[in-house]
């Protein structure tokens, strides 16, 4: 049985239900929010290739896998963003069918950059209107971490 608040008239499992729909706005709205003020000048796929990318080369099958997209999309994707020397793609020694792509050092660059104008976007924003702008930051990113970690355990 779930309780129900009496002031809402809602059970715990409404609320919670609640409150995760506006947390998935929110997360949302600030993830579009700071990808602007970014100004990578790439799509948002070709950010998140390139996201996937930064701490390891990935056959795209991987890279397909990790970002959600289908493969023919990560394949131009790729295309686009080796033309721009941002990322690179190299046939397997082994086995000719696989194709590993990598990070340029333009690419983790230009990454960094993003991130950076990212974090001030960010911070100037907390610094308008949030008395402790270190507590508040820390505490989100714990919280997304809690909530990761407890996902992440129940699918594997």
């Amino acid at each position: 049985m779930h309780q129900s608040s009496p002031a809402s008239g809602l059970t715990d499992e409404q609320r919670i239900e609640s409150a995760a729909r506006g947390l998935l706005r929110g997360i949302g709205r600030l993830s579009q929010t700071l990808f602007r003020t970014g100004e990578f000048g790439l799509t948002r796929s070709q950010a998140a290739v390139l996201d996937a990318l930064e701490n390891r080369s990935l056959r795209v099958t991987a890279l397909a896998a990790y970002t959600g997209m289908s493969q023919p999309r990560v394949t131009v994707v790729l295309q686009s963003l080796e033309e721009r020397g941002l990322a690179s793609r190299e046939r397997g020694a082994a086995d000719r069918r696989v194709v590993e792509a990598a990070l340029t050092p333009a690419g983790r660059t230009l990454l960094e950059e993003g991130r950076r104008r990212m974090a001030a976007a960010l911070l100037r924003g907390l610094d308008a209107g949030v008395e402790d702008s270190e507590r508040a930051v820390v505490a989100a990113r714990d919280a997304l971490t809690t909530l990761l970690n407890a996902m992440e355990s129940e699918t594997s």
